[in-house]
């Protein structure tokens, strides 16, 4: 039985029966033949679904946000955010869909050949909590429009978004078997991941979940995207707006209670404006207004559970023992839920342990560097490589920047966000594969040649 929690208050707000042995069998047979069915299917069959997918999204626009405030504590304003969104994702790949698949002709020596894009099969989503709809989107979206079938473990804590979304795909009309939530313990994934009736699958996580995925995966052969943690560097040269950095810096750190896997969570600043920066880094993070999460004036609600949160205090700890200062915040709150206040750390040693760890919160640690080198090296100076916001008038830096970061991403003179045209994904400890645009489409998908021509047979 799962036991959902309101983070704001504490208490328990439903409990969601887990799926059994036979629950998931049943899931898995419901899959496999809803593929034979889907795989088939023309391309605009699957994007006028997408489309009406949409449509329902749009319809209960307002309870999906305020689900997401119950069960994770999104503010109302961000669930809203989300929703729409998932809304701009369904419809993107609805109306790109046919360019997408269209096949491609190319000579050979003897003839021609066409590559298509042909589905696998089932693919096994694994999702975590911090954005309960997008996260799954992403995956959902180009699944449905590839001919696969979607599996949907998602995060315990979240599983009244889970069913939502399911519910909406009926209401939209997808074929049974279409897309499935699984509501099972990680327990249950590695033996789902070895069924034969599984193609693929993906995790959105942390670097331990996705080792182990990736693990199960690799031992049946089977194509795995993992999109990981992430200690995006924000750095500062000094021909930066540097209102308009420091503002973004504190959205970075705030948005979604600083839980987000590609938000800034180490300011890099150089010397020249380092102090300046500061000063007003600080005011902002100090100035950010906590509170009711269902109240639209509302910056920061809580985090995703007390357990969270108490983990982001004891790295603050963790923190001030490597020597580094807490100049504000980094503190809970006492009230019911799972609240803390923003903080700021400085003088932390970029060598010890919690610097080289994310830090899943509303807490930012700021560096002082005397120049790009410095700044890159430091950037890169960690095991993640997933984002990265750099705030230069600069050219020539920016060319550096976009060459040398060690990042999957990177935003110039702005905020790190995924939108449904760019290819988002991370190196190193932060995962390989891509999701969105044609990118994340073509990651589970059949790359088929079909040859034409003379030739001898097998050649």
């Amino acid at each position: 039985m799962f036991e959902i929690i309101n983070p704001a208050t504490g208490e328990t707000v439903d409990r969601i029966a887990e799926l059994d042995d036979a629950g998931i069998e049943a899931a898995l047979a419901r899959a496999a033949a809803g593929y034979k069915q889907w795989r088939e299917t023309s391309i605009e069959t699957r994007t006028a679904l997408l489309g009406k997918i949409a449509d329902a999204w749009e319809a209960n626009k307002q309870h999906l946000a305020e689900l997401a405030v119950r069960e994770m504590g999104k503010t109302i304003t961000a669930g809203l955010a989300e929703v729409e969104k998932c809304i701009s994702g369904f419809r993107h790949y609805a109306e790109h869909g046919p360019t997408y698949l269209a096949p491609t002709a190319v000579q050979t020596p003897t003839g021609h050949a066409v590559a298509r894009w042909l589905p696998l099969g089932p693919v096994l989503a694994v999702m975590p909590w911090n954005f309960p709809y997008w996260q799954a989107v992403r995956f959902l979206a180009p699944t449905i429009l590839a001919g696969n079938v979607a599996l949907l473990k998602h995060a315990s804590s979240v599983q009244g978004c889970a069913a939502a979304m399911e519910a909406m795909a009926r209401k939209a009309g997808a074929p049974e078997g279409l897309f499935q939530n699984l509501a099972i313990t990680s327990g249950k994934v590695d033996a789902i991941i070895a069924d034969k009736r599984v193609a693929a699958v993906t995790l959105t996580g942390s670097e331990g979940a996705g080792a182990k995925v990736a693990e199960a995966a690799g031992r049946a052969l089977k194509k795995v995207v993992l999109e990981l943690g992430g200690s995006d560097p924000f750095i500062v040269m000094p021909s930066a707006d540097l209102d308009a950095a420091v503002k973004t810096a504190v959205t970075a750190r705030v948005q979604n209670a600083g839980q987000s896997c590609i938000c800034s969570k180490r300011m890099i600043v150089h010397a020249e404006v380092y102090d300046a920066f500061l000063e007003k880094f600080v005011a902002g993070m100090e100035a950010v207004k906590i509170g009711d999460p269902m109240d639209a004036d509302t910056v920061m609600g809580p985090l995703s559970s007390v357990q969270q949160r108490d983990t982001v205090l004891e790295q603050v700890e963790k923190a001030k023992a490597a020597g580094a200062k807490l100049l504000t915040g980094g503190a809970k709150i006492d009230r019911g839920g799972a609240w803390m206040t923003p903080g700021v750390l400085v003088d932390l040693d970029p060598e010890s342990d919690v610097a080289k760890e994310e830090i899943f919160g509303p807490v930012a640690a700021v560096y002082k560097v005397a120049d790009i080198d410095e700044a890159i090296a430091l950037a890169n100076d960690v095991p993640y490589g997933l984002g990265s916001s750099v705030w230069t008038q600069d050219e020539a830096e920016v060319e550096r920047f976009a060459r040398d970061i060690e990042a999957g991403m990177t935003a110039v003179n702005s905020l790190l966000a995924s939108v449904p045209e760019a290819p988002f994904g991370g190196v190193k400890l932060s995962g390989h594969g891509r999701e969105l645009g044609p990118w994340g489409l073509h990651e589970f998908m059949n790359l088929k040649a079909v040859m034409f021509g003379g030739g001898k047979a097998g050649d």
